[in-house]
């Protein structure tokens, strides 16, 4: 819902406001990128005004609710408010709560958030929210009696006042926050196309870094299923980071998963993981990347201790990320299904095979290695030689 005639987007940023100046500026001017993409990619009308503080979406009213929730998805964006623009004076900034008020509040009760983004206004916050309630209870009287209730609001007139314009919007779209993308290094992220690792790319996303996704098809362990279900996510992830080349990497690892499954018993799956490890730091090299991301989580699964962590990250020299490590499963699959990767996340693949009867918990590096065929890295570096490039 808002105001009539809105054809504004406010768009409020939050970890962004704490950088230098000469970071800031840099880091805005990325969002208004990456929102001028988004826009572009969904064909929401739109042109993005590069403001301090406050980037603006100028458009139609048609198209402002879209814009809103279309720029609610960019990463740096805490929230985005379809609104409407007039004078920053009291007298019109009134009118305009009134008319909004005559047009959008049919009962319940209200609350006024007034701010000022400059201090040299000739009124206060204060002014604002006082007379602007009486503005409001005067234009609904007749239609019935209106209730201000500023701890839980059934409606919310915001104001938000600038140096040449104030705007009155109805609605907060909540964005992810973080920064915006393209403003940290890019990343390799493993994606095996379960509910997890898609939540971590979007995650590391979030706090800027691109990813490039890597998949490595398990063979006779995975099937067509596992792959599509890992493509999906990656095309899901890619309607957040429109201007980011999001193809992912296919790597052929069926002959060593086969390996790994006749030769190992106890530890293959820490094997299995060192070998992933190793195939994505290779990719890492090839395109730059600055370290890896996987959808780990501390205790989640037998593979994921404390102590195998310390066996399976030792595979590479670069960083391996887990944005995951701390979350509940329950966080994880609520975050899949807000960002849309859970349903194709869930298609049943039969990778569960790959697990042996009996699961390594308390892992250790010299007695894996004893066990670990001799060109297992060799292997990797083979294997990602010969990736294939698949569009999302």
């Amino acid at each position: 819902m808002h105001p009539p005639g809105a054809d504004v987007v406010l768009v409020r940023h939050g970890d962004v406001s704490t950088k230098s100046p000469t970071v800031k500026r840099y880091m805005e001017g990325t969002l208004v990128e990456n929102l001028e993409a988004l826009l572009a990619d969904r064909s929401v009308p739109g042109e993005v005004e590069r403001q301090w503080n406050r980037p603006l979406i100028h458009t139609t009213e048609a198209a402002v609710a879209d814009a809103a929730e279309t720029a609610a998805d960019a990463f740096g964006v805490v929230s985005a408010s379809a609104a409407l623009a007039v004078t920053p004076e009291k007298a019109a900034i009134c009118e305009a709560l009134a008319e909004t008020a005559r047009a959008r509040y049919d009962g319940g009760s209200f609350a006024i958030d007034a701010h000022r983004a400059e201090k040299d206004h000739p009124f206060t916050s204060r002014d604002l929210a006082i007379e602007g309630g009486d503005v409001i209870r005067s234009a609904v009287a007749e239609e019935f009696e209106p209730e201000v209730d500023l701890d839980d609001p059934d409606l919310t007139f915001g104001v938000e006042v600038r140096e040449t314009a104030a705007y009155i919007y109805l609605e907060k779209v909540p964005g992810p926050g973080g920064l915006p993308l393209g403003t940290q290094a890019p990343m390799v992220a493993l994606i095996s196309g379960g509910i997890d690792s898609p939540v971590a790319a979007y995650e590391i996303m979030k706090r800027g870094s691109p990813v490039v996704p890597v998949y490595v098809d398990l063979g006779d362990y995975g099937g067509p299923d596992h792959e599509a279900r890992a493509m999906e996510t990656v095309r899901t992830l890619s309607r957040y980071a429109p201007n980011v080349d999001m193809r992912a990497y296919r790597v052929p690892g069926g002959d060593t998963v086969a390996l790994l499954a006749e030769t190992i018993e106890q530890g293959r799956m820490l094997s299995l993981r060192r070998f992933f490890f190793q195939v994505a730091e290779h990719v890492a090299a090839d395109v730059g990347a600055a370290g890896l991301v996987t959808g780990e989580a501390l205790g989640q699964k037998s593979s994921q201790t404390a102590q195998n962590f310390a066996v399976t990250s030792r595979a590479t020299t670069l960083p391996i990320h887990r944005p995951l490590l701390t979350w509940d499963k329950q966080e994880i699959v609520a975050r899949a299904r807000e960002i849309g990767t859970y349903s194709d996340s869930t298609i049943p693949a039969g990778c569960n095979r790959v697990a042996p009867d009996r699961a390594e918990t308390n892992g250790r590096l010299e007695p894996l290695l004893e066990v670990e065929p001799d060109e297992l890295a060799a292997r990797a570096e083979e294997a990602a030689a010969n990736a294939t490039l698949v569009e999302p």
